[in-house]
C-alpha cells in the first residue's frame, strides 16, 4: 500500500500583531478610540492578525519604553504568552526606544510610521512610487540600522516598493544607505522636472485642473469613476491608490476639465512619505481647484477634513478654492444630519455637495458647481491691507489668477461666482 505523499505548507503564516495605543492626558477619549480603530484598520490592510490591542494611559512619556518599565514588562510578557510576532505602537518610537522594546520582548517594535511605510511599500506598482516608498524607507532606516525589521507585507517580500523589506536593513551599512539615499533623490529630481513640463504642456492647451483629495478611503477614485466613466481600482482598503490618475471630465458646453485622482491622506502621515511623494503631491498644489471628498457616514468626518486641511497646508495649496463632497450620503438615513453636514461646510469652503458616488446621486450638481466655478467672470479686487480677511474669503471662495501689492493695498485678479462679486462689490476695481 503506497503512503500518501506528506503535505507542505505553500503559504506563509499571517504575522500575529500586537497593538498598542499610548493615550496621553491631552487626548481625549474619543480621539483615543478613533486612533485605535484606524491602527486596527491599518494593520489589517497590510494582511496582519491582531492576537490584542491595548491602550496604556501615561501621564508622563519615559524615555525608555515611552511608558513605565513595569507596564512594558507586562506587555511584553503578554506577547509572549500570545506568540505574538510583533508589537505596533500608535505613535512614533525613537531608534532607542524600538531596540529597548525589541531587547526586552525579543520582537520586533513597529510604529505607527513603519507600518504605513509597508503598506505604501505593498501598493507601490509604477516605478515612481516604488522610487518614492523607498526613499522614505531609507530615510526612516537609517537611524535605526539595528532594528529587528520584520518583512510584514506578505505579497512582495523585500526591500521597501522592490526586492527584500527586512535582510537589506540589517545588512546595509549607513554608507551604503546614505549613497542608496542620493541615488534615489537624483532620480526623483529627473520625475518631478518631467512633471513639470508634462504640466506646461496642459497649462499650454488652457484646460483646467481640478484636484481630488481627502482621507484614506473617503471614495475619491470612486468619484473619478463615476464622473469620468473611468476604470480606475476601487477598493475598500486604505491608500488602495499611490500614483495620480488623469481623466478628462466634459462639463457643460463642451468645456473640458482634467481630473487628478490622488494618494489617500491620514492623520500622522509620515513627514518622509509626504517628502517622498512631494512630486506626485505637487500636482493638488498646482491645480486650479480642490474637491475634497469626505466620508460623510463616519462619525470621524471634522477630524478627517482637518487633517486634509494640514496636509494641504503643508504642501501650500490650503488658498485654492475647495468644493467639499460630502460622498457615501447613501449611508446616512437623517435628513436633519445630512443638511447639517452640507452647511457647515459649506461654511468653511467654496461649497458643498451631497453625493453617493456608489448610486451617482449629486453628481450631476457638483459638476455644475465645478462649473460654475470655473466660468466666473473675471474681476479685479482692491483690499485695504488690513482686510485681510476678504483676501481670505476670495481665495476660499474663487480662483485667484494673480496677487500684487501697491501703494499699502493688495489687488487680486479672480474669478468668482455671481454672490462673491455682489459681497465684494465695494472692492472691485472698474477698468477705465
Amino acid at each position: 500500500m503506497k503512503k500518501p505523499k506528506k503535505k507542505y505548507e505553500t503559504q506563509e503564516a499571517r504575522k500575529r500583531a500586537f497593538l498598542v495605543g499610548i493615550q496621553d492626558e491631552g487626548m481625549t477619549q474619543g480621539e483615543a478610540d478613533s486612533l485605535a480603530k484606524e491602527l486596527a484598520g491599518l494593520a489589517q490592510t497590510l494582511g496582519l492578525d491582531i492576537v490584542a490591542q491595548d491602550q496604556v494611559d501615561v501621564r508622563e512619556r519615559h524615555p525608555k519604553f515611552g511608558m513605565g518599565t513595569g507596564k512594558a514588562e507586562t506587555l511584553a510578557e503578554k506577547a509572549a504568552a500570545l506568540e505574538a510576532d510583533c508589537f505596533i505602537f500608535d505613535g512614533e518610537l525613537s531608534p532607542s526606544q524600538q531596540r529597548n522594546w525589541e531587547t526586552l520582548s525579543g520582537i520586533a517594535a513597529i510604529d505607527r510610521q513603519e507600518l504605513i511605510i509597508q503598506i505604501f511599500a505593498d501598493r507601490a506598482r509604477t516605478r515612481e512610487a516604488e522610487l518614492q516608498v523607498e526613499l522614505a524607507a531609507l530615510t526612516y532606516s537609517l537611524p535605526r540600522l539595528q532594528h529587528k525589521y520584520l518583512a510584514l507585507a506578505r505579497q512582495r517580500g523585500g526591500r521597501y516598493g522592490a526586492k527584500g523589506q527586512g535582510e537589506t536593513k540589517l545588512e546595509t551599512d549607513r554608507r551604503l544607505v546614505e549613497k542608496r539615499l542620493d541615488w534615489l533623490k537624483q532620480e526623483l529630481a529627473e520625475v518631478r522636472k518631467n512633471r513639470r513640463v508634462q504640466r506646461k504642456k496642459r497649462e499650454r492647451l488652457g484646460i483646467p485642473t481640478g484636484a481630488l483629495v481627502g482621507y484614506t478611503n473617503a471614495g475619491k477614485s470612486s468619484l473619478l469613476n463615476a464622473m469620468t466613466k473611468a476604470n480606475t481600482l476601487v477598493a475598500d482598503k486604505l491608500f488602495a491608490t499611490l500614483d495620480p490618475t488623469t481623466r478628462q471630465l466634459e462639463l457643460g458646453r463642451g468645456r473640458p476639465l482634467l481630473l487628478i485622482d490622488t494618494v489617500g491622506f491620514i492623520r500622522n502621515l509620515p513627514h518622509t512619505l509626504v517628502e517622498a511623494f512631494r512630486s506626485t503631491l505637487e500636482e493638488v498644489s498646482h491645480a486650479d481647484l480642490l474637491i475634497q471628498v469626505l466620508d460623510a457616514s463616519d462619525p470621524g468626518v471634522d477630524r478627517y477634513f482637518e487633517t486634509t486641511l494640514s496636509v494641504l497646508r503643508e504642501l501650500g495649496a490650503y488658498k485654492l478654492p475647495m468644493i467639499v463632497a460630502l460622498n457615501k450620503i447613501d449611508q446616512v438615513d437623517s435628513i436633519e444630519t445630512r443638511e447639517n453636514l452640507k452647511k457647515r461646510y459649506a461654511e468653511q469652503c467654496t461649497a458643498s455637495i451631497l453625493i453617493s458616488a456608489k448610486d451617482h446621486t449629486g453628481i450631476e450638481e457638483l459638476a455644475r458647481c465645478i462649473e460654475e466655478l470655473l466660468s466666473g467672470e473675471i474681476i479685479r479686487f482692491r483690499f485695504p491691507l488690513d482686510r485681510m480677511d476678504l483676501v481670505g474669503l476670495l481665495y476660499r471662495n474663487g480662483r485667484v489668477l494673480s496677487e500684487t501689492y501697491d501703494n499699502g493695498a493688495i489687488e487680486l485678479e479672480a474669478q468668482v461666482r455671481t454672490h462673491i462679486q455682489e459681497q465684494l462689490k465695494a472692492y472691485t476695481v472698474i477698468n477705465p
